[in-house]
């Protein structure tokens, strides 16, 4: 197993490679990230049409998006977004995204919370939920509270509390064929555990 060093030798290892070898690591852990939104339209397509231009919206277009699923780890904090993304940079996400056609309302949006234990009051992690579809933001605000429920009762309620509820919403009518409404968490560095160096 690796020896404890200092945080620049092991970001020296990672950029540069362990000479003589390779590193072990284990999963990545999301630390910053940040909240943006978007809307787009357009008369040609969806993907390379309206949900592009909800991107650039949103100020991601210049990315390759990756998407996760609903979990924050505790070390997460929201921060704003960064004056400079580099063009072609993989962001990874949390993203709740509505395709709609001329006329209909797309409406996305996102919730989260912070589980904290019962007993020692430490901060655990957090819960994201994510939906979409033809609602107003009220109507879609309520049904991201009942999701955000479901999951905390379903696995969470015994051991954690759950607090600092926010929630984010998108919503427009599109006049051009198709439209894309859009809300992202975006991840901006990770936590990278070392397992091991190998010779």
């Amino acid at each position: 197993m690796m020896k404890n060093n200092s945080n620049h030798n092991l970001t020296h290892d990672v950029a540069q490679g362990y000479e003589g070898g390779m590193l072990l690591i284990g999963n990545r852990i999301p630390k910053d990230y940040f909240v943006t939104k978007g809307t787009g339209e357009s008369d040609i397509a969806i993907h390379a049409g309206s949900y592009h231009l909800a991107l650039k919206s949103a100020g991601i277009a210049m990315c390759n998006i990756m998407t996760y699923s609903s979990i924050l780890p505790k070390i997460a904090r929201r921060i704003e977004k960064p004056k400079h993304i580099e063009h072609g940079a993989v962001m990874e996400s949390i993203m709740a995204v509505c395709n709609t056609e001329k006329g209909q309302r797309g409406t996305a949006g996102i919730i989260y919370g912070w589980l904290s234990s019962r007993k020692t009051n430490e901060k655990y992690g957090g819960l994201v939920c994510e939906h979409y579809g033809d609602y107003s933001e009220k109507g879609l605000s309520a049904i991201l509270n009942s999701s955000l429920e479901e999951l905390y009762y379903n696995g969470f309620s015994e051991d954690y509390t759950l607090s600092s509820i926010e929630i984010f919403t998108e919503t427009f009518v599109p006049t051009k064929k198709y439209g894309t409404a859009l809300v992202s968490l975006c991840f901006t560095n990770y936590h990278v555990p070392v397992i091991q160096r190998i010779s």
